[in-house]
């Protein structure tokens, strides 16, 4: 069917036809020219980017050959694809874009019954219905999509090139092609005419130079860069002449065409002939980079170092590393060092270079942690060597020094260390830590705080003890080394038993650092370690004191001294300004008389001295044994959970299941803390029996057994000591919402519902655990607060009492003195002749260094 046939029923189609068929040719011309297109896109974007001017005269005729080539095979192979479509096809694409196809049933004829007048009204019907739905045709898009064809694409790289290329370069280069075919008219109705170019190393970031614009005298530029000169016109009439290139200098000969050459060293660039130019070129030499070390390596207790190290470049710094290497000669050889160690590669890091701004000088920092490496403690020589873009490299002399590695104050993680070490050094040693590391666990209870620790090690013997007749490979010995690191870890930092121990393990690790003159980064990271411990020995020791008449009174009587966490942190800050300034001695001195308070206040508090105890305490330890019947109480729910679960099985397994339930009695009783486990066990094992006596863990039992608990609680709860502050009011709110899951646990254990009273027991007991903390709080603020107002009130000092640094009470009954310790003369005048002499000392050379340090930090706060 065409559009001739039956025009006024086809009028309405010619335009949706005129359209498809403009984009049928569209797709065509696509589909069969898409190479030629891409083709001229990679063409021009060279040429638009200038490279006809730099590529040598041969280079760009075989490329221009390449291309018309690829040109000519592009424009024949898509015009022996390409076929104009015709009228008719475009009308079948409309006809298959719509539906029931309408345009082909207009044109069908009926084929059978065409006498039978009810079958031809049938077809006029079907015919007039078709005949309508061609009004609704719509031009057909055309399909652009040539991704079958181009399965790599290789059109959008060549658009990629030509979008770069209108971005950085210029339609106007594409005319030089002309000039480079034929010269440029002008000049060679003048004469014959030269071009040429100095382009420097790209590292450098200098610009391209166009040596027609620069006058003949003196050029710099840098080692290295490229010239490129071109000549135009006849033959031999210009010539060059140089000695930069580093070759003899060339005979005035004619030369043709392009000539390039790089410049090596100083000299003269001639080009004789009409308008002759003569430059004289120095050629300026990239200087070598340097690279020192700015400051002595630094480390902080976990092992972290920090390498202060400058570099400089002309250009700028490339890259850097740093070499660690063994210093054997530096070594004692002693213990497991004696033996010769195997081959221990140099340990190459990569030297930290500015993201941002300017590599030709910078200051930086070398942070690594190898505390895990095997040169960790070690003897060893550090040296940094940085290359610059020409390649030149520059090196540090080797500087020796102690690889930081992590500090074990603990004696026997720093034993567990040390055969680590060894054998790392030497797998012959593999025997010897075997042995010792068996001698070191001979006795476990005195030195080990639990069995995991204890396990840990007879597994890391056995292994060694195994391996060590055979003789260790490298997968073996690095599974031992691994193991024995996370023991010495965890002997290091595990968990501890108090917060006694704890302190205590501070104040050592203190004194340690003191002996051995510790960094101030460790002083600072030691001196946080020792008020985190004593903060929560001065908690424990308000949660577990207990008063000896069974009040909440506080008993006055004796002499005592009273110190405030305030006094304890002045005296804790003194100890180190005194390590920071280098008073060691003083520090040490004071240390210990801290370590002697503290264990006066031990004795006198935490282990039932003569001391007077602080109000509300005998309220701390009530909670405490109702929160341990608590615990017993969810026990026994648990365990009657349990039996109803085995649906009242009395054999084996019910014996299993009271067994597990006493052992998890066991380890819920653990949580109490170690010094409170034993007691909270036996209690909650009494209170079971007993109840295992009258009702057993019927759940009635057990629910008057709750009541009996909330009573208490609530009787407990009345009888709190006015404690002012917010922490008071949160212990209560606390202890209300233990009181008032209690009463839901009690109502749950009457209704049978084990599984709910078993949840609302624990949320009483992390109400009951909130609200012991929150009242401990409380206490240490009301008695921080009594020792203020004692102080402000009390009018007088008592006689003899001292500071917590030794000073006498002055008679306002304030710490320190009222002595006028300037002896009545001007103030003013004799601050200014202490500033002099501070000044005059820290003048004198031959005082000791760390005094002058001290006096220039005194300096530098006024």
């Amino acid at each position: 069917m065409t559009l001739k046939q039956n025009p006024d029923q086809m009028r309405h189609l010619r335009q949706p036809v005129r359209w498809t068929r403009l984009g049928m040719v569209a797709e065509n011309v696509v589909r069969c020219f898409w190479p030629l297109w891409t083709i001229l896109f990679l063409i021009l974007a060279p040429l638009m980017m200038g490279w006809q001017d730099l590529l040598p005269l041969e280079v760009l005729w075989a490329l221009a050959a390449i291309a018309a080539i690829g040109l000519g095979a592009a424009i024949y192979w898509g015009w022996r694809r390409f076929e104009m479509p015709t009228v008719t096809q475009a009308l079948a694409r409309v006809d298959a874009a719509m539906p029931g196809r309408p345009i082909a049933a207009v044109a069908d004829v009926q084929a059978i019954g065409a006498n039978d007048p009810a079958s031809m009204a049938v077809w006029q019907a079907h015919v007039a219905r078709m005949a309508e739905r061609t009004k609704s045709a719509r031009a057909v898009e055309p399909d652009l999509r040539i991704a079958d064809r181009d399965p790599y694409g290789l059109r959008f790289m060549a658009v990629l090139f030509f979008v770069v290329a209108l971005l950085f370069g210029s339609f106007m280069r594409v005319a030089s092609v002309g000039d480079i075919v034929t010269g440029p008219s002008a000049a060679l109705a003048s004469g014959p005419v030269w071009e040429g170019w100095v382009e420097p190393p790209a590292y450098t970031g200098r610009p391209t130079l166009y040596l027609n614009d620069i006058p003949a005298g003196a050029l710099r530029v840098p080692v290295g860069s490229n010239v490129t000169i071109r000549f135009y016109g006849e033959v031999g009439a210009l010539r060059l002449s140089e000695s930069v290139s580093g070759e003899a200098e060339t005979s005035s000969e004619p030369v043709e065409g392009q000539q390039q050459f790089e410049i090596v060293r100083s000299g003269t660039l001639t080009i004789d002939g009409p308008g002759s130019t003569l430059w004289t070129v120095t050629a300026i030499p990239d200087q070598p980079p340097s690279v020192a070390l700015t400051a002595p390596i630094t480390a902080d207790a976990m092992g972290e170092m920090s390498q202060a190290f400058s570099a400089s470049d002309d250009y700028g710094v490339e890259s850097g590393t740093a070499t660690i290497a063994l210093d054997l000669a530096a070594v004692d050889r002693v213990y497991g060092l004696r033996r010769d160690p195997d081959p221990i590669p140099d340990l190459v890091l990569d030297l930290p270079m500015p993201f941002t701004g300017s590599r030709a000088e910078f200051d930086a920092f070398l942070v690594e942690n190898l505390s895990e490496h095997p040169l960790a403690n070690l003897p060893v020589t550090l040296q940094l060597t940085v290359t610059d873009a020409a390649g030149q490299t520059a090196s540090t002399p080797p500087e020796p020094l102690v690889l930081p590695g992590r500090r074990f104050f603990q004696p026997v993680a720093r034993a567990v260390i040390e055969q680590r070490r060894d054998l790392m050094w030497s797998r012959d040693n593999a025997r010897r830590v075997g042995q010792i590391l068996r001698a070191i666990s001979h006795r476990p209870e005195d030195i080990f705080t639990s069995e995991t620790m204890y396990l840990r090690v007879r597994a890391i013997i056995r292994r060694i003890e195994n391996m060590a007749p055979v003789g260790l490979d490298d997968e073996v010995q690095t599974e031992i080394v691994a193991a024995l690191w996370d023991l010495a870890i965890q002997l290091e930092d595990g968990s501890l038993a108090d917060a006694r121990e704890r302190l205590r393990r501070a104040q050592e690790r203190l004194s340690e650092a003191m002996r051995n003159g510790a960094s101030d980064a460790e002083i600072a990271e030691l001196m946080d370690e020792l008020r985190e411990a004593t903060n929560d020995y001065m908690r424990m020791l308000a949660e577990q004191a207990e008063p000896g008449d069974g009040t909440d009174q506080a008993d006055r009587s004796g002499e005592s001294m009273e110190l405030s966490m305030n006094d304890l942190q002045a005296m804790m800050d003194r100890i180190e300004e005194l390590m920071q300034e280098g008073r060691m001695a003083e520090a040490q001195a004071l240390m210990e008389q801290l370590n002697q308070m503290m264990e006066n206040m031990r004795v006198t508090q935490g282990e039932g001295g003569d001391g007077p105890p602080m109000p509300g305490q005998q309220s701390m330890q009530d909670l405490a044994d109702t929160l341990r019947d608590q615990q017993g109480l969810s026990d026994d729910a648990f365990r009657e959970l349990q039996d109803r679960a085995n649906n009242g099985d009395q054999g084996q397994q019910g014996q299993d299941g009271d067994q597990q339930g006493q052992d998890g009695q066991q380890g819920q009783g653990g949580e109490q803390g170690p010094g409170q486990q034993g007691e909270g066990q036996g209690q909650g094992t009494q209170q079971s029996d007993q109840g295992g006596s009258g009702t057993g863990n019927d759940p009635r039992g057990l629910a008057e057994r709750q009541q009996a608990l909330r009573q208490e609680l609530q009787r407990q709860r009345d009888g709190l000591p006015n404690l002012p502050g917010g922490a008071g009011d949160t212990a209560r709110r606390s202890l209300d919402r233990a009181e008032g899951a209690m009463d839901g646990a009690e109502q749950a254990l009457r209704d049978g519902n084990m599984g709910r009273a078993i949840d609302q027991q624990a949320d009483a007991m992390d109400a009951l655990r909130e609200g012991m903390r929150e009242l401990g709080n409380a206490l240490a603020d009301a008695q921080t607060g009594q020792n203020g107002e004692q102080g402000e009130a009390g009018g007088n000092a008592v006689p003899g009492q001292r500071d917590p640094l030794g000073r006498q009470a002055g008679n306002t009954g304030q710490m320190g003195t009222d002595q006028n310790l300037l002896g009545g003369e001007d103030t003013n005048r004799r601050a200014a002749e202490l500033l002099d002499e501070i000044r005059r000392r820290s003048a004198e050379q031959d005082r000791p260094e760390v005094e002058r340090d001290y006096l220039r930090r005194l300096l530098g706060q006024f």
